[in-house]
């Protein structure tokens, strides 16, 4: 069975974090989130995988290679210029040929039974199938309104207020019949919800919804992509230790996931679902809380506290410094008795000089240094890199 995984945008709404890395690389649970895609996609069959890439294609083909680790077979379709959703499928034509294929997005998140859908798809008459999932906030998504026979009636996408006539959103997730092909033209940026799909509904095409059950995230925001790392952390049903483990006096409550060469200082208390990387040294009277992720070769000071929070590769916390719902990118660092609060992005190499305060949904650009004491209450920026953060 055949999945195309579009990976050419450029992630502008989670800036700074996709600066260095596309979106689909950005890590969940210390890994690429596209490899935990990949295997699920994996395991429920789906060996035959199209990748369309774009921006910082490298590293998603780094983060996959070949795909025989994950027991797929992966084909790289570079993408020259952005040419939209159903464009980029488009693109790949030739290695979709033959017989219905999914589609997904690179940055989605979810453990949704695609297999399912795939063979209700494959029952039905309809050209093409859209996965849709009851959603609170509609407004950022395509919404659907279906009939009894899961026919598709009426699609919006991203509708304003008095236009919400269903909570049904897609998900971005489609089982595709090789004939929606003829309705694509070629080398143009072409979407599925804005072009494909209303040109289908004008030419009387039958397009179905599949309602899907389970989590799914299409990674949008720093809150999605904290709530997503939040459902892998949930799955870890053991506490994993990689390699040595230093602990002087400490209180560790599973499950928790331990690489190699990590210290955790006296006192100091961990509470699962909590996973640390290789070579992390976590300083004494460190309480470290649920739903956390920790990366490679962080250091932790004394007395500091870290709640549901994302810290990346290489960084340094400093001692009595508060992180709460956050996420930290790589080698930034932070001097003592800072608080960093809720759904705060704090970018690669910036550096939060003693006594910092971040408020609550703020983003910090890299490579920013903050004065002591400052309180930062809006987005810091740095002229070095693109300041947009809305869009894909």
């Amino acid at each position: 069975m055949k999945v195309c995984i579009m990976c050419g945008g450029e992630g502008t709404r989670l800036r700074p974090l996709t600066f260095e890395r596309p979106k689909p690389c950005i890590p969940i649970v210390n890994i690429p989130s596209i490899q935990h895609l990949v295997s699920h996609l994996s395991n429920l069959g789906f060996n035959d995988i199209i990748v369309t890439i774009g921006y910082k294609g490298d590293a998603i083909q780094n983060a996959l290679g070949d795909g025989s680790l994950f027991g797929v077979n992966i084909t790289y379709v570079h993408e020259e210029k952005k040419l939209g959703t159903a464009g980029s499928v488009k693109n790949a034509e030739e290695y979709l040929k033959g017989s219905p294929f999914l589609v997904v997005g690179g940055d989605h998140v979810t453990d949704i039974d695609l297999l399912s859908f795939y063979r209700e798809h494959i029952k039905g008459e309809s050209i093409i199938s859209i996965g849709l999932i009851s959603i609170d906030e509609p407004c950022e998504y395509g919404i659907a309104e279906i009939d009894v026979n899961y026919h598709i009636k009426r699609f919006r996408e991203k509708p304003s207020p008095g236009e919400i006539f269903s909570n049904l959103a897609s998900t971005g997730i489609y089982v595709c019949n090789p004939e929606i092909f003829s309705y694509i033209p070629k080398d143009q940026k072409f979407d599925f919800a804005k072009d494909l799909f209303p040109l289908l509904m004008q030419k009387c095409a039958v397009i179905k919804g599949w309602l899907a059950r389970g989590n799914w995230s299409d990674v949008g925001s720093p809150q999605s992509l904290r709530e997503a790392e939040h459902w892998k952390l949930q799955d870890m049903n053991y506490t994993n230790i990689r390699g040595n483990i230093t602990v002087k006096g400490a209180h560790v409550l599973g499950p928790v996931q331990l690489g190699d060469s990590i210290v955790i200082g006296e006192n100091s208390r961990i509470i699962g679902p909590v996973s640390i990387g290789s070579g992390t040294k976590i300083g004494e009277n460190v309480l470290i809380g649920p739903y956390t992720s920790i990366g490679e070769h962080c250091k932790i000071g004394h007395d500091s506290k870290i709640f549901s929070s994302s810290i990346y590769n290489h960084v340094n916390i400093g001692a009595q410094t508060t992180i709460s719902g956050s996420i930290i990118d790589n080698d930034a660092k932070t001097g003592v008795l800072c608080s960093i609060e809720n759904d705060t992005v704090i970018g690669p190499r910036s550096e939060l000089k003693n006594r910092t305060v971040v408020h609550s949904g703020t983003r910090i650009w890299p490579e920013v240094i903050t004065e002591e004491g400052q309180i930062v209450k809006e987005y810091v920026l740095n002229d070095k890199f693109e300041t947009m953060h809305s869009g894909s």
